[in-house]
């Protein structure tokens, strides 16, 4: 009994003793972790922050940037044609054909125009769905700064949102900001090009995208301090009086805001002197981080509670190592291999004992580990063998669908060719029975063997265009030869005037830069092929009155731009409109071969086919060839 008691007593003491150096420093490490906590919430809630003004700040650059490109693209039409009637015209033309132009000024120096009078300006601008153009009536632009400041400065710039009233002018009716550019002619100003942005639309733009806290919004910030978006709308154009001092930098402050803390990231919009922010309140950033105490003093009676137990634990396997052994002993011949028995140091017959039970659990894991091995290898070969298997199939069917498609698709011109052809058969038939008799008019024949026609060439397109996407198409493309002498307008008229034959009445509109005696090395036969494939695409897709074909160079390159107006293509469909075989709607006619072939075409004379993204009212193919 006396040994029992001083056995207790000393488990006693050595759990107080551990109990003693564990409780402080466990409680000190969770209030470093308290603390470490909200840091770490701030810096998470500025990562978000960042996260959010970085993606609207692409959205605003991409708007601005759009206003900017369709100036700039236009300045040299302008500097070539710097006469009152083209002015008016480009004007209309930049607001016309850029949906985030909300209006458009090109103003001449004074005394440009003396017939016209002493003051020009040209002005378009956007109201609802209507554009209007007209020549300001004369008043004192020069003093503004949409005209001033280019003109001081030398180059495009910038200038902070303006009410653009002025009294007998042509005005906008929404704030504007403006992108203003010099014009210059023989190295010297003669006037300036301003495309407006409307502000609204730059508030929508901005507040597209989603704040990371439900009370968080943006504010664009102008160079004076002052705001020129924000949701209170009674604050626009007031200065702030406390963010004025971040306009032009970036990072973060927090600040005190309408009696309550806040938390504002912000950064510069490049080319301008504004800066776009998002304000975060405290209060929502720490949210989640105000719940954390009472999560704190769980974690530590848990904490200490976990500390008594291992502390009971720790003591009981130092005064009992046999016991423990006993139990992985135990567990081990349960089956529970994955246990590890750990070494000790200890040198008497207890310590050998488990230390020659734990190198033979050792042993019995390196072997369990080899046979698990062993099992996963052979489960992934299975399933790379099922992988196989699915390809496999999947390659079957998708032949079987094309070798249908295929079928379905010569099918069709061929059953009308014969068709019409028993037709004509019983009407030679029926002649030569009752000479002065015949079952059809002139009209009717000639109706018939145009659709036999028609049929004809669409089988024979299909043909080719299966030829061409064999090995043997791909080989005679290869060894075609590539140095012909081509002229790009005989080019371009000859494939309009194929397509009129399958499309007849058709306007087609043909615009060429080129002189016709220019000609490109190349090869004619695929240059035809393609350009015929654009063509006729647009007659079959389109409305069938807005189509057009431009030819234009650039130093090393012609470029075909092939344009119609109708449906067009959805986003999805862009990716897949060059794949083989691939189609947008599987009930339609074709192959789905006529666009690869056509980019492939191009790509094997040097050039590339592209679909140009940009513009919307239905479908523009850009073919670039290398001079």
């Amino acid at each position: 009994m006396t040994r029992i008691g001083n056995r207790l007593g000393l488990s006693s003491k050595l759990n107080l003793s551990i109990l003693v150096m564990a409780i402080p420093i466990f409680l000190l490490s969770m209030g470093l972790l308290f603390l470490k906590s909200r840091n770490d919430i701030f810096q998470k809630g500025e990562q978000s922050a960042f996260s959010a003004l970085n993606t609207s700040m692409q959205q605003v650059r991409k708007y601005m940037l759009a206003v900017e490109t369709a100036t700039n693209s236009n300045l040299w039409l302008i500097e070539e044609n710097f006469q009152p009637d083209s002015l008016l015209a480009i004007s209309n033309r930049i607001v016309r054909l850029n949906s985030h132009v909300s209006g458009c000024s090109i103003t001449a120096e004074p005394n440009m125009f003396p017939s016209v009078g002493r003051y020009f300006s040209a002005y378009t601008i956007r109201e609802g769905d209507s554009i209007v153009t007209q020549r300001e009536a004369e008043y004192d632009y020069y003093n503004k700064e949409w005209y001033s400041a280019p003109i001081e400065q030398g180059k495009a710039c910038w200038i902070d949102p303006f009410d653009d009233y002025t009294e007998g002018t042509l005005s906008n009716t929404e704030i504007i900001a403006s992108y203003c550019k010099p014009i210059y002619k023989d190295e010297l100003i003669v006037g300036v090009i301003s495309s407006d942005l409307s502000l609204n639309s730059l508030d929508k733009v901005i507040n597209t995208v989603t704040p990371p806290y439900p009370s968080a919004y943006f504010v664009l910030i102008g160079g004076d301090g002052s705001y020129l978006t924000h949701p209170d709308s009674t604050l626009l154009f007031s200065k702030s009086d406390y963010i004025d001092h971040i306009a032009g930098r970036q990072g973060t402050k927090h600040l005190l805001h309408n009696g309550r803390m806040c938390q504002v990231s912000y950064q510069p919009i490049e080319g301008t002197d504004w800066s776009l922010a998002i304000v975060c309140p405290d209060s929502e950033i720490l949210k989640s981080y105000n719940h954390l105490p009472y999560l704190i003093v769980v974690l530590i009676l848990i904490g200490l509670l976990v500390i008594l137990w291992l502390c009971r634990r720790a003591v009981n396997q130092a005064i009992s190592p046999l016991n423990t052994l006993l139990a992985y002993s135990q567990k081990i011949s349960k089956g529970q291999f994955g246990l590890t028995i750990p070494f000790t140091g200890r040198e008497d017959a207890i310590g050998q004992l488990q230390n020659s039970f734990a190198m033979m659990q050792q042993s019995i894991n390196e072997h369990i580990g080899s046979i698990q091995r062993t099992v996963i290898e052979t489960k992934e070969r299975n399933e790379e063998l099922t992988q196989a298997t699915k390809l496999a199939e999947e390659a079957v069917r998708q032949k079987a669908a094309f070798i249908q498609d295929v079928s379905h698709q010569i099918r069709t011109p061929l059953n009308i060719i014969m068709g019409f052809a028993q037709v004509l058969r019983d009407n030679i038939t029926s002649q030569n029975g009752h000479p002065d008799q015949s079952t059809l008019e002139k009209e009717e024949i000639a109706n018939i063997t145009d659709m036999m026609k028609h049929n004809a060439a669409h089988l024979d397109r299909m043909i080719k265009m299966l030829f061409d996407s064999s090995d043997d198409g791909i080989s005679e493309e290869r060894k075609s030869r590539r140095n012909e002498a081509v002229s790009p307008n005989e080019v371009g008229r000859e494939c309009i005037g194929h397509t009129l034959e399958h499309f007849p009445n058709m306007p087609i509109r043909f615009e060429t830069e080129v002189p016709d005696d220019f000609y490109l090395q190349t090869s004619h036969l695929y240059l035809m092929r393609t350009l015929r494939e654009l063509l006729y695409n647009a007659a079959k897709y389109s409305d069938g009155q807005h189509i057009s074909v431009r030819i234009s160079q650039t130093q090393n390159t012609v470029i075909f731009t092939v344009e119609d107006v109708g449906t067009g293509l959805h986003e999805e469909s862009k990716d897949i409109i060059f794949r083989p075989f691939a189609k947008v709607d599987n009930l339609s006619e074709g192959l789905g071969l006529g666009l690869p072939l056509s980019k492939r075409h191009a790509r094997n004379l040097g050039g590339d086919l592209i679909i140009d993204n940009t513009y919307h009212d239905g479908c523009r193919f850009i073919l670039e060839i290398p001079k």
